[in-house]
């Protein structure tokens, strides 16, 4: 169990800031490259989904974009808190500290960028004649919630990777998945009703589904989804930091 303390929050606060600063040190484009990865995917999605293959959706670059933000910060957390263990091994073993920081230190450096991306996300609602409205304060639960989905992941799955290090490319391959698996470029309901439980149960699904419900309807996301999401994401959370417990015991020995 984590004992928070001023100490351990300076930790924190300087890993986040460390893992910002090395992810864009030496490019000359810095932090726009936090908006360059989501525009340059939403103009190729939207050219093919409106000029090649035509979807009857409006809007339909906010639509897209809000699948790639949420999609891309769950993946990009998900795969550098995974190696955040080993990335850090000599930080591990001669500090004493509690080792769930690490992980968790590294999907909220992804926040940094996350931050970013929804500004252009908002910017771009605010360009459709979105206005803001009351149910915006949904906003901040739906993303905090999605945070607490991906720190539980990363905590179980950098504890993993330091006894097996193919963990990070199961996660890569995961992640690659699950871009098709995610409704980023298509509504739902999916054409067949056998595969609606895969959206009904996908608390990445549902953040998409909570954010086109907000920004591009203006109404609050409906309760069982919330639920859903907050239900999934508070046992995601507190599963990592059992699981991780068990298995920091022998990091020193395969690190």
């Amino acid at each position: 169990m984590i004992v928070w303390n001023g100490e351990y929050t300076f930790v924190i606060r300087n890993l986040i800031l460390k893992d910002f600063r090395i992810r864009y040190r030496n490019m000359s484009l810095g932090v726009f490259w936090s908006l360059l990865n989501p525009l340059v995917m939403m103009g190729v999605l939207t050219f093919v989904f409106t000029r090649i293959l035509p979807s009857a959706v409006e809007n339909f670059p906010l639509f897209v974009l809000c699948g790639i933000v949420p999609f891309n910060f769950f993946t990009t957390a998900w795969i550098s808190g995974t190696t955040s263990l080993i990335d850090n091994a000599g930080l591990v073993k001669r500090v004493p500290f509690p080792r769930e920081i690490i992980p968790l230190a590294s999907v909220l450096s992804n926040t940094l960028h996350l931050l970013i991306q929804i500004g252009l996300l908002l910017a771009l609602a605010l360009y459709y004649g979105k206005g803001i409205n009351i149910n915006w304060l949904w906003l901040p639960v739906v993303w905090t919630l999605e945070v607490a989905l991906v720190c539980g992941l990363a905590l179980i799955f950098s504890g993993l990777n330091v006894y097996t290090r193919d963990i990070r490319y199961v996660v890569e391959s995961a992640s690659t998945v699950l871009f098709w698996l995610v409704p980023i470029f298509y509504a739902f309901p999916p054409s067949s009703v056998r595969f609606v439980a895969i959206y009904n149960y996908n608390p990445l699904a549902a953040v998409v589904f909570a954010l086109r419900d907000i920004l591009m309807r203006g109404v609050a996301p409906p309760p069982s989804l919330l639920w859903r999401l907050a239900a999934s994401s508070t046992f995601m959370l507190l599963l990592g930091l059992f699981v991780f417990g068990r298995l920091k015991r022998r990091f020193y020995n395969y690190l």
